[in-house]
């Protein structure tokens, strides 16, 4: 029998649509944006453990309620995730979230590992699935969200029109492997690529110390005629204003570094060109250019803040 805690099994990384599985031996899921979790529900008592396997119960409180739901010993596994204003998961609102009443967590159940004293971990994907389906009743903080068998490259489209993060693909005949990451689960995310205004840049160290460790860029008028920016925005820009939006430090080669280290060495400013709030720790080592320089970036997306994550340099799209 497995008991607290379990790793769970993870996905292989592949970022090209190209790379979507055109088979019907695999199986399509969303990917939830939010914190992977584990529930062991043991005597009516539901327990939740993080991917790292510590003990996160009293974070999913508003989850709690699972247990009466299932109605027998079980471990399940899934993604509890926070739903913004638009409905959709929020990464940067289940991570900072303090408020279960305003930011209520949704926990998105997608395998079961255990049910009483039997093992399912053996089972293929499709047998899981099946229990699942027959084991949890969908309640206000728990669902059993659907897949699909066949139709990847379709339901990943899907999924970037609605600026969702992406889809997991999954073997049907796949067992469930504990801490183990399997090329018979693929991840497939989408990125988005947006259009900003260059700002300043941080100090580089190591083999970057000639150059710069992150440019700094910014949203302007510009930036924010793109849907994917302006819903970046939390409240409307000045006019001629850039409003600060993170540091982009990935996605440079060599003569990237030194091009783009002469074109704002040129630029060079003593005067903050950002609107926003730039964190202490970014002003220690920042060095600010005249807001002229315009770049193509690839991200995840953009925080409740503003701000870019898992952002990387494409290129310059005017100078």
């Amino acid at each position: 029998m497995l008991s607290f805690p379990v790793l769970p099994m993870k996905a292989t990384m592949k970022p090209a649509a190209a790379a979507v599985p055109d088979s019907d031996d695999w199986a399509f899921e969303v990917k939830w944006d939010g914190h992977r979790t584990i529930a062991h529900i043991v005597d009516g008592t539901a327990r939740f453990q993080t991917t790292a396997g510590h003990d996160a119960t009293d974070r999913w409180r508003d989850v709690a309620g699972i247990a009466a739901s299932v109605g027998t010993d079980a471990i399940l596994d899934g993604e509890m995730v926070v739903l913004d204003a638009d409905g959709r998961p929020s990464f940067d609102l289940t991570q900072k979230r303090s408020d279960t009443t305003t930011h209520p967590a949704v926990f998105q159940v997608f395998d079961v590992l255990q049910i009483g004293d039997n093992d399912a971990t053996g089972l293929a994907y499709t047998d899981r699935r099946a229990l699942l389906d027959q084991l949890v009743e969908p309640g206000s903080h728990w669902s059993v969200p659907a897949f699909t068998v066949g139709g990847g490259a379709e339901l990943l489209a899907a999924t970037a029109e609605q600026g969702l993060e992406g889809v997991i693909a999954k073997r049907l005949d796949s067992t469930y492997r504990p801490g183990t990451r399997s090329k018979v689960w693929l991840k497939l995310k989408n990125r988005r690529r947006v259009e900003l205004v260059v700002g300043g840049f941080t100090s580089g160290s190591g083999n970057r110390s000639g150059s710069f460790g992150s440019l700094l860029v910014g949203i302007d008028e510009t930036a924010a005629r793109d849907p994917e920016v302006a819903r970046a925005l939390t409240d409307p820009l000045a006019p001629d204003a850039v409003r600060f939006a993170g540091g982009v430090g990935t996605g440079f080669d060599t003569n990237t570094l030194a091009q783009l280290t002469t074109a704002m060495t040129a630029r060079s400013t003593t005067e903050c060109p950002f609107d926003g709030v730039v964190p202490a720790a970014v002003r220690r080592t920042a060095r600010w250019v005249e807001p002229t320089m315009r770049i193509v970036v690839d991200l995840a997306e953009f925080t409740n803040g503003g701000h870019v994550r898992h952002a990387s340099f494409v290129r310059v799209c005017s100078t």
